[in-house]
């Protein structure tokens, strides 16, 4: 498994709050509204639990909530994907409306894929801490 990991970002907001948005998957419908990612990532579909999506290049895939540690940590799981993915999101509150927030991915990736989209990865897990992070500082 080959682990990629977000900058730590800072939310303007209470963990409590954070981890609810976080933890209902229908709530990034608004979250990602109007994004940089709406241009590589199309037919979004959310559940309580679960998204899908196609991916430019990669096709359709998703995510499934596996484990939830309240106002810590969500873990999801890849569903329909070429290969096997697990991202971790980790919250910690440092003081009232200052979440700290860190993406983890880990990807079983055969040599040959993990060259072809080794930097897309780093690029795309900080590219969605951001948009997280600035649309849950609102």
């Amino acid at each position: 498994m080959t682990t990629y990991e977000s900058d730590i970002k800072t939310i303007s907001s209470n963990e409590e709050v954070v981890f609810g948005i976080l933890s209902d998957l229908n709530n990034l419908k608004e979250v990602l509204g109007n994004t940089p990612l709406t241009g590589k990532v199309k037919d979004l579909e959310f559940q309580t639990d679960s998204c899908s999506f196609v991916v430019e290049g990669f096709g359709k895939m998703g995510f499934r909530i596996t484990d939830r540690e309240p106002f810590k940590t969500i873990k999801l799981q890849s569903e329909k994907a070429p290969v096997e993915l697990n991202v971790w999101i980790q919250l910690v509150q440092r003081a009232e409306n200052d979440t700290q927030m860190k993406l983890t991915l880990k990807a079983d990736l055969p040599a040959m894929i993990k060259m072809m989209i080794d930097k897309k990865l780093k690029e795309g897990i900080n590219l969605i801490a951001d948009v997280l992070a600035k649309a849950l500082s609102k």
